[in-house]
């Protein structure tokens, strides 16, 4: 009489024994992110030298601090108003252009302003991170003139909505148009110029040449003299086009030529100094882009 194995409970179908890892199966192995030391469930003693965790304490820097220069609350809250009203504008604008009403101007108008003072903060920020301030937005920087401008525009995009023959003269599908290629185009050449410049480029002239301050010639440079001068300038009568604007037009190009006009004079006389002759030869070569400033 054949006896049952005494085996057979722990044998596979072919007869054989189980192997070690079929017999008492072992939980994969979990390797902690970013290094080469196995997770397990006990607590990590963090004090012992094998998981200790070499950290570097940040310098203390009261300019990040709420009242301070690069303040970061400051920075996000400019960052995030900046962000919202943008998509807010853009959305709203859309909206009133399809059902056919005229007051998209001003979100229009309103959504330009935010991605330029965004574009300042970043561009500064990205490619001269030490000249970034909370005050590179430009929102509460660039002088009563700079405001007054631009709620005057305002102003006359509201104005304009209650008399529609004014509003409708000389405005059609092209100076829309011109209107979006001008804004555009002064914004991109603007962004650029600063990120080309890099630490070169400050909002403000310079009255003393700094240590590592290089006579950038190249890129846009070498098309234009004052590039970010040339991008803002038309990107502003640029804004006035596209929202149909007349009277503030006329007097965006009055005002900034005559800004520009002095600026650039003033300006580079200090380059000269800087720069010496490779800034008259750089001065000869390229032209500023705006009409009737050499």
């Amino acid at each position: 009489m054949a006896r049952k194995s005494t085996t057979s409970s722990t044998a596979n179908i072919n007869g054989h024994l189980p192997t070690t890892a079929e017999a008492d199966p072992q939980p994969a192995k979990k390797i902690i992110p970013g290094t080469n030391r196995e997770d397990t469930d006990d607590e990590f003693d963090w004090e012992s030298p094998q998981y200790a965790i070499k950290t570097q304490t940040l310098p203390y820097d009261p300019s990040l601090l709420p009242k301070g220069s690069r303040s970061l609350s400051s920075i996000g809250l400019q960052a995030f108003v900046l962000g919202f009203t943008l998509a807010f504008c853009i959305l709203v604008a859309a909206w009133l252009a399809n059902e056919g009403r005229t007051t998209w101007r001003l979100p229009a108008f309103f959504a330009c302003l935010s991605l330029f003072h965004f574009l300042e903060y970043w561009t500064t920020a990205h490619f001269n991170m030490p000249a970034a301030r909370a005050s590179s937005f430009l929102l509460y920087s660039n002088g009563a003139a700079y405001n007054t401008a631009h709620a005057l525009a305002a102003v006359e995009i509201v104005v304009s909505n209650s008399f529609p023959s004014y509003q409708r003269r000389f405005v059609n599908f092209y100076t829309i148009t011109a209107g979006l290629i001008l804004v555009a185009m002064g914004q991109i050449i603007r962004s650029v110029a600063m990120a080309q410049a890099g630490t070169n480029f400050s909002h403000t002239p310079a009255k003393t040449r700094k240590e590592g301050h290089e006579l950038v010639t190249a890129g846009i440079y070498s098309l234009l003299r004052h590039p970010s001068y040339f991008g803002f300038f038309w990107w502003a009568l640029g804004t006035q086009v596209l929202v149909g604007n007349k009277v503030c037009f006329l007097g965006y190009l009055f005002i900034l030529w005559n800004f520009f006009r002095r600026r650039i004079k003033a300006e580079e006389i200090t380059l000269i100094d800087f720069f010496g002759k490779d800034y008259e030869r750089f001065q000869k070569r390229t032209g500023t882009g705006i009409p009737f400033i050499r």
